[in-house]
């Protein structure tokens, strides 16, 4: 819990009891036609927002109320119909919204880098300001606590300062501290503070937030907001290492990350082993845990949001989290009641930050669906409120269905990969209006139905001995481009190996006829090198199901360029395990005699492998029935 800071004015003699005045007496002192700030979320000066609703003071009329994000009593306590004032905002989202579109509030398009300068130069006037502090020090030193975005600036401009004092106010460090001398007036806060419960996490954005954290390498720097994906997210980096914070907002799981350990800020350029926030919303719980702690720095709007210092930091991640992104790869944002996530503004100064970034990306975040069922990703965004139309900044998308990666894909390219993790019901209906735009070949197969059967559940890397790590997962229709790159990477020797002619080309007919696969009858594992969301296809094995028979025939490949490292022995014993995993009883292959390489990964499985030669070629066979009733007798002899 905070310290116990309830004001004492027997006992302290501070100056600052000469300037403590009632509410009446400061709203008294106020012209008519005056520019109000208020200091926002948390921070909000309840008690001195609600005397000036309440108020009945003929001085009160035609006034402005500048707040930077309006979410408290400014905008849900009163009639905004009235004469008294007009609320100006900068934020668009949680429950401005309706106003703004309604015409009862002002919204502000600014950068939010640039607001502070705004004020600074007097472009937008402040006559009085109105801010929540701690209680002072014996020094006569307050804090800002948790909101400091352009509160320092309206102080400096304004004629009448006023600093509401509240106990339940966490002292927080940076550039939050202000002097006695700094205010006009002082009231005591009698209101309790504006706090947000922790809401339960849907399973949905669990599997989209394990998605995006397989994105996400030790020493990233990331920023937190509160849509239910950051909840969801924070569990899955907790057993990452150095990560760094350079958020708008601090919440509570962004408290919880911090604490398993996860966030050091060591590889960060700037505001170095700091986290570095603007606000904090939360619960009391994390009002409590920011009181004094010295991890956290608070810095106003113009350095937060300043894409010169954003991409001082190395391996800067933005995630946004979307509310509808179309084929190409343009996306909106989340708009209307509840969202206090990035817009338009706040993300472009993010995104330019990022992608300026050593090894910057930004990463678009949605589930497939939304609440009602309706589809998230869509043939086209436009007409949708908040949406960005340059897809060129979008470098990865996410669903719970897996990652599509953006970068260096043509429109086609794109359209596939982004038909790939969308809902699978949803699938058939997007590929045929991508067809009919002529975004894919007319004759693109779709799965269809059988999306449902896709294994999503199959994925896991391994680092070999030469240091190589390789990632893999079932293949997609969407790595058709990828697997046309490495046949054509193969030497004639090889490809002569794999499919026993001399095939020369692999044109698109004949590979989306093999990377679509019916997952019921067939398993295919690709193997991939690179960052995760960006890698390159350099392996591939899978096993057919014979007709009539619980045994499937098996057979795969790896780039010339990577063999030798065991990548081939890897895949077999995986292919193995999802097979006896699915019911088939073994697995066959044939394998031509001069391919001396492929003999031998066979030959060291851990299965016994009976072979038979005619014509040049080897038929082999792994019976897993007969090597599991040999473990058996071994187990019960050793028993």
């Amino acid at each position: 819990m905070l310290e116990n800071l309830r004001l004492n004015k027997k006992k302290d003699k501070g100056p600052w009891l000469e300037k403590l005045a009632a509410p009446e007496k400061v709203l008294a002192k106020i012209k008519p036609g005056s520019c109000i700030f208020l200091s926002t979320g948390v921070a909000e000066p309840r008690t001195m927002v609600k005397s000036l609703m309440n108020s009945q003071a003929h001085n009160l009329q035609d006034l402005e109320v500048i707040q930077m994000i309006s979410l408290g009593d400014a905008i849900c306590g009163q009639d905004l119909n009235n004469q008294k004032f007009r609320l100006k905002t900068f934020f668009s989202g949680w429950v401005a919204s309706e106003p703004i579109s309604s015409g009862l509030v002002d919204l502000i398009p600014a950068n939010f880098s640039r607001i502070p300068r705004l004020i600074e130069t007097g472009r937008i006037r402040i006559d009085v300001a109105f801010v929540k502090i701690t209680p002072f020090d014996d020094s006569g030193y307050a804090s800002l606590g948790v909101s400091v975005d352009i509160a320092r600036q309206a102080m400096e401009q304004a004629d009448i300062v006023v600093g509401e004092i509240s106990d339940t106010m966490p002292r927080t460090y940076g550039d939050t501290f202000v002097h006695v001398n700094d205010f006009d007036y002082l009231v005591e806060n009698q209101e309790p503070p504006i706090l947000f419960p922790r809401a339960p996490v849907p399973e949905v954005f669990d599997r989209l937030a394990r998605n995006v954290a397989s994105l996400i390498s030790d020493g990233s720097c990331l920023s937190f907001s509160m849509e239910p994906l950051f909840e969801a997210l924070w569990p899955h980096l907790a057993k990452k290492k150095d990560l760094g914070i350079h958020s708008g907002f601090f919440s509570d799981p962004l408290m919880d990350l911090v604490k398993s350990g996860a966030v050091t800020n060591r590889n960060k350029g700037s505001f170095r082993g700091k986290c570095l926030v603007s606000y904090a919303l939360g619960s009391q719980e994390l009002m409590d845990w920011l009181d004094k702690n010295p991890l956290v720095e608070f810095q106003a709007l113009d350095v937060l949001a300043s894409p010169a210092l954003i991409s001082q930091n190395p391996q800067t991640v933005a995630i946004l989290p979307a509310r509808r992104v179309d084929l190409s790869g343009q996306f909106a944002f989340h708009y209307g009641r509840g969202n206090v996530g990035m817009g338009p503004g706040e993300a472009g100064e993010y995104v330019i930050g990022t992608r300026m970034s050593k090894r910057g990306r930004v990463i678009v975040a949605l589930p497939s669906r939304n609440k009602k069922g309706k589809p998230n990703i869509v043939l086209s965004v436009e007409g949708y409120p908040n949406s960005i139309t340059n897809a060129e900044i979008v470098d990865i998308v996410v669903t719970e269905y897996g990652v599509a990666n953006m970068m260096g894909r043509s429109l086609r390219e794109r359209a596939q990969v982004l038909i790939d993790i969308a809902h699978p019901d949803d699938r058939q209906e997007l590929m045929e209006k991508a067809k009919e735009k002529n975004l894919l070949y007319k004759d693109q197969i779709c799965v269809g139905a059988m999306g449902h059967l896709y294994p999503h559940q199959i994925s896991e890397s391994h680092t070999f001995r030469d240091g190589t790590t390789v990632r893999f997962r079932p293949i997609r229709p969407s790595d058709e481009e990828e697997m046309r790159r490495l046949f054509y990477r193969f030497s004639s020797e090889a490809v002569y190996y794999r499919y026993f002619s001399p095939v020369k080309t692999m044109p698109h007919s004949k590979m989306q006829e093999y990377v679509n696969v019916d997952y019921s009858q067939a398993m295919s594992i690709v193997g991939l090198v690179g960052e995760p969301g960006q890698g390159r296809i350099i392996a591939e094995a899978r096993y057919v199901k014979l007709t009539d028979s619980n045994w499937a025939d098996s057979a795969f490949i790896v780039d010339e360029n990577y063999g030798g490292r065991g990548i081939a022995s890897f895949m077999l014993d995986m292919l193995i395990r999802i097979a006896k995993e699915r019911g088939i009883e073994g697995f066959t292959s044939d394998v031509l005699s001069t391919n001396k390489a492929m003999m031998k990964v066979y030959e060291k499985s851990k299965l016994p492998v009976k072979a038979s030669l005619a014509d040049g070629a080897y038929h082999l066979t792994m019976d897993f029935r007969a090597a599991d009733s040999a473990q058996a007798r071994l187990v019960k002899g050793i028993l």
